[in-house]
């Protein structure tokens, strides 16, 4: 077998010699190809529905072939429509022509707004181009064109293919097409003449007829009549009646303090051109036969006014300058900049003053000066502060790269708190931490991870956005920040909470700066509550009067004063930071004999419960419940405990990046467990404290309550009684619970190491801010200006009402949520969210530069406003518009005033006549004979005249079979076009 299977293997290497030359060999491989998409025989679809070019579905398949070395691409254009039943119709069929003789006549699609121009010229459906594959490569002498018509009839008569099938000869941008459609007994030659000026004799119709007839040749005398279809294209390039309406932005009003056109936290909006270049207006005579018409060198009956038919289109400018977008484009790339805030600014600025001078040898003297703490008081001239006197003395005041009216501007709009005397007013400092509302505008930075559209992050976003594009560029964003910087340090020493942050522990879903400037103001908060814990404690008051803090009940010394912390329950554990005996900034744990000194116990207890018992109970909250302590029934204690230490997302990771490297060794799970339970000590001697003589059993019952399981049992006695114990987990050998009860001592949180060390920690966060560079800056920011840029599109989009706009919007938003959630987003996604934006922006510059030019407000009709409505919308939509009514229509007349202003300015000498206000020229507007009279026109020539002529006659012998005849030309300044399709019987001939 496997002998007889190898002969049969080389049967596909057979070469036919019979193709002997090239020439044979290229006809074959044309075939071939034809035979592959099956275009063989007649093909019958049903009649073509009018608009169908424009609203269907075109696909192309393409193939390479060679003739000799030289390289074609055959391709095949087909408008995809639905399969008709062809058997049992075979019979009937043989006689037919084919399909696309009988769509020369088809008048259904005349000037296809968007279609291959082979369909606008011939109106086929389906048809195959042969053409050079490479765009360079053109076949330009006659002998080889005529090469290749000569194989293309060949192929065609070979195969019994019926679709009409083109070679494309000359240069590819004159798009000059050859070919032939072959049917039984009948064939179509498709000729075409392409001249760059329009011979005198042909600029009107009746010389195209003349063409026509003659190139048909028809023998009969009396001629059959030929239908005409006619349009007229004029352009209109002069808007200047109607100005576009986007105000520039007021730069010059920001300065000063008046905020004026453009405020901070707004971003702008629109187009800084038009971005409707042209309005084209194609005016049809659709069905028209010779002889109704007269149109030749002398007169013409083509009035546009009177045309049945009135399509519009609009051109747009090509990338229109948008303000939106250059704002987010222009702070995009910063993120590219590598310099740091002290290579943009210079070295000096953050240089201390007198620095040069200084000597080593004062370097200790330093430390033991006692030195006068300045009390600044907090207003917009000392935010304004050491920063600007720095780079005043090193480099003068020209130099400084933001001027005092910008940045007090800046400065009062994110840090509103500082206008008053008395910065520390609740109302203030708590203003923006209510959102607006909970709508999904409001909730989009939970997917962008931005910031909320209230808070300082996304204010100085804008602001910097805003800076980076008309104040200073780089160098203002670089001295912008560094201002802010020094004003959270100066905010931080002064116990000035930050404003425009939502209260409580970082939110991690916001973008990283945020969290720092969350985690500063949780700083801010335990070191003032602190301070003011150290006021109230020398006069012996127990309640915190700060009432920003997050804690309301104060750290009570005896049970005499229980009953004022009943009322705020809800209050758990959340005041132990009012209160500390230490005057310094640090307060370590006390040792223990002087801890118990201080409790009034001898030095030499130790912690059993019974000792415990003895001990006075300190850092009482409130009672919980009905529930006793197991060992001496003395009332359960809720006591103040120490909040967990908040975190933000880079310190989350840190953490778990350390506990990940202790290991799964016995030692570092050990460590790993201790390091993880310093909140859990720290509750226990809080605990301990509270409830003198407790027991783990007491903590457990309170802390984790499903790990003290009760049961019931029967006593000695008979009784029914709930005997308790500990869960099985936490009686595990050396379980972690009990070794850290054993190690706790009795001590309230008021008196503990701190868990979170608010100085260490804001001292971290400032360090953070200091070292951004801008680049750094506008990375952290971007989601922040991306969510603005987002909210102002969707904020002017609700004015104008586009669906197809809202669906962009959805699309941007989730296009944006995907790559904003990653750490560092890819620069190619990003920009690509920003040209979203921009092309958004774009859309509704046009939507309403069209409302403007059509002037939708203006109507008083609210029948006539929804039309114009519609219409607009169409525009932007849509490739072409039909106006209903053509000229007569209320978008009709509208267009023909644009028109008629135009040719007024051009043409007329007289300025004032020029600036006639569109209302006036209705009334000027008489009959068609008045306009004509006139001398001034009301259109301008036609940009483009096209024409189609169609016939049905015999060719080439009376006898012949009736077959469609067709010729289109198009007539612009610089280009003359005639393409003809002419059909002929072959059965005789």
């Amino acid at each position: 077998m496997a002998a007889d299977s190898e002969p049969e293997s080389e049967v596909f290497e057979i070469t036919d010699f019979t193709t002997a030359s090239e020439w044979e060999r290229f006809i074959s491989k044309v075939e071939e190809v034809l035979n592959d998409w099956k275009l063989i025989g007649n093909s019958l679809g049903k009649p073509l529905e009018k608009g169908i070019f424009t609203s269907g579905t075109w696909e192309e398949k393409s193939d390479e072939i060679f003739f000799a070395d030289f390289k074609f691409s055959v391709t095949h254009h087909y408008l995809v429509q639905e399969s008709t039943d062809k058997e049992g119709k075979d019979e009937l069929l043989e006689d037919v022509i084919p399909q696309s003789m009988q769509d020369l006549l088809c008048m259904n699609n005349d000037f296809p707004p968007r279609a291959h121009c082979l369909v606008r010229w011939y109106g086929l459906r389906e048809f195959v181009v042969i053409a050079p594959a490479a765009h360079s490569d053109a076949v330009l002498s006659e002998s080889k064109c005529n090469l290749l018509l000569s194989s293309v009839s060949i192929a065609l008569g070979n195969t019994g293919c019926q679709v009409p099938l083109f070679v494309q000869i000359h240069h590819k941008w004159r798009r000059m097409y050859v070919g032939e459609c072959q049917g039984p007994g009948v064939r179509t030659d498709f000729e075409m003449v392409h001249l760059r000026k329009v011979p005198n004799q042909y600029t009107h119709l009746s010389g195209l007829l003349d063409i026509f007839k003659s190139k048909i040749g028809c023998p009969l005398t009396p001629l059959p009549p030929v239908s005409i279809a006619i349009r007229f294209t004029y352009v209109l390039q002069d808007w200047q009646q109607y100005f576009w309406p986007q105000q520039p932005p007021d730069i010059d009003a920001l300065v000063g303090g008046e905020v004026g056109g453009l405020e901070f936290g707004k971003l702008p909006f629109g187009a800084c051109e038009d971005p409707i270049s042209e309005l084209h207006l194609a005016t049809t005579w659709p069905h028209l036969t010779e002889g109704i018409i007269v149109d030749n060198d002398v007169y013409s009956d083509l009035d546009p006014i009177q045309a049945p038919h009135w399509s519009v289109r609009v051109r747009k400018a090509e990338n229109p300058q948008c303000l939106l977008g250059d704002f987010v484009t222009e702070f995009f790339k910063i993120c590219r900049r590598k310099e740091s805030t002290d290579e943009i600014l210079g070295r000096s600025a953050f240089e201390e003053e007198g620095k040069e001078t200084a000597d080593i040898t004062h370097a200790l003297s330093k430390l033991t000066e006692p030195a006068s703490v300045p009390i600044h008081k907090l207003s917009v001239s000392n935010m304004v502060h050491t920063a600007k006197k720095k780079i005043r003395k090193h480099r003068g005041v020209e130099e400084s790269p933001l001027n005092n009216d910008v940045l007090n501007t800046i400065l009062l709009f994110l840090f509103p708190d500082a206008v008053s005397e008395k910065p520390l007013d609740v109302t203030t400092s708590t203003d923006n931490n209510c959102p607006p509302s909970e709508s999904e505008d409001y909730n989009l930075y939970n997917q962008f991870k931005s910031a909320p559209s209230d808070s300082l992050t996304y204010k100085l976003a804008l602001c910097l956005c805003m800076i980076n594009f008309y104040h200073g560029g780089l160098k203002g964003v670089a001295h912008l920040w560094q201002e802010f910087v020094l004003e959270m340090r100066f905010r931080w020493e002064n116990n000035f909470l930050i404003p425009g942050l939502a209260s409580g522990p970082p939110d991690l879903r916001c973008c990283l700066l945020h969290q720092k400037l969350q985690m500063l103001n949780c700083c801010i908060e335990r070191k003032k509550a602190r301070d003011e814990g150290k006021k109230t404690s020398a006069s012996d008051n127990v309640t915190n009067i700060y009432p920003g803090d997050a804690g309301k009940t104060g750290d009570q010394l005896g049970p005499d004063d229980l009953k004022e912390t009943d009322k705020d329950k809800g209050e758990v554990g959340k005041s132990w930071d009012s209160w500390s005996d230490s005057e310094e900034e640090f307060f370590e744990c006390l040792s223990d004999t002087e801890e118990l000194k201080g409790n009034g116990q001898e030095s030499g207890k130790k912690g059993g419960p019974k000792e415990m018992a003895n001990l006075r109970p300190e850092g009482r909250l409130y009672q919980h419940g009905k529930l006793t302590l197991l060992h001496n029934g003395e009332p359960l204690y809720i006591p103040v405990t120490q909040e967990p230490a908040p975190m933000t997302e880079d310190l989350l990771e840190e953490q778990s990046e350390v506990l990940a490297k202790l290991g799964t060794s016995a030692e570092g799970a050990h460590l790993r467990a201790r390091m993880q339970s310093a909140c859990l000590l720290s509750d226990m001697e809080s605990f301990k404290a509270a409830n003198p003589g407790c027991s783990l059993e007491d903590f457990v019952r309170w802390y984790s309550p499903r790990d003290y399981v009760e049961e019931e049992v029967i006593d000695e006695k008979g009784n029914v009684v709930l005997k308790g114990e500990l869960s099985a987990r936490m009686k595990i050998p050396s379980n972690m619970w009990v070794e850290a009860w054993e190690t706790a001592k009795p001590v309230p949180a008021r008196r503990q190491r701190r868990l979170f060390d608010d100085t260490r920690e804001a001292e971290k966060v400032l360090h953070y801010l200091a070292i951004q560079k801008p680049a750094d800056l506008a990375r952290h920011l971007l989601p922040c200006v991306i969510h603005a840029a987002v909210l102002k599109v969707k904020e002017e989009e609700s004015l104008e009402n586009i669906s197809s706009v809202k669906k962009i919007i959805k699309q941007i938003i989730s296009h944006s949520s995907k790559v904003l959630h990653f750490p560092n987003p890819e620069d190619k996604k990003l920009e690509e969210i920003i040209h979203q934006i921009t092309n958004v922006e774009a859309l509704i510059a046009r939507a309403r530069s069209l409302k403007a030019k059509f002037g939708t407000e203006k109507c008083e009709q609210e029948e006539e406003k929804e039309d114009l409505e519609r219409f607009v919308s169409c525009l932007l939509e849509q490739p072409e518009v039909l106006v209903t009514g053509a000229g007569r229509g209320h978008a009709g007349r509208i267009i023909h005033k644009l028109f008629v202003n135009a040719q007024r300015l051009t043409e007329s000498s007289d300025e004032a006549a020029a600036m006639t206000p569109p209302e006036e020229e209705l009334k000027r507007m008489g009959s068609p004979e008045e306009r004509r009279q006139n001398s001034v026109s009301d259109f301008p020539p036609p940009a483009g005249r096209e024409f189609i002529l169609r016939t049905t006659v015999p060719r080439p012998a009376p006898y012949s079979k009736a077959l469609p005849q067709r010729m289109y030309s198009v007539l612009t300044k610089e280009d003359f076009r005639l393409a003809g399709a002419f059909s002929s019987d072959t059965s005789f001939f």
